[in-house]
């Protein structure tokens, strides 16, 4: 949440709360994603459309289409907020 934005506790998703905390798996949900747009676009003084864009770019789809569920990559995507914020 951020001054101008609340997220809603029910759109929380599970791995918000549940993931390891080792930072050894390279993925979160894209809904995970999603609520914490608002905060980095504001942190970064950049427009919410620009990391909603670098967030469904770094997202990775399911196996063969069907097998596992997408995630985001947050490496790649830190990686890619760097960039645009050195421009």
């Amino acid at each position: 949440s951020t001054a101008g934005y609340q997220v809603n506790p029910a759109d929380v998703p599970a791995d918000a709360v549940t993931s390891s905390g080792s930072g050894l798996d390279p993925q979160i949900s894209p809904a995970y994603a999603r609520i914490q747009v608002h905060r980095v676009a504001e942190q970064n003084h950049l427009d919410v459309k620009q990391v909603e864009k670098l967030v469904s770019e770094n997202t990775d789809g399911r196996i063969l289409g069907f097998i596992g569920e997408p995630g985001v990559n947050v490496l790649k995507l830190n990686i890619a907020l760097k960039e645009l914020t050195q421009k």
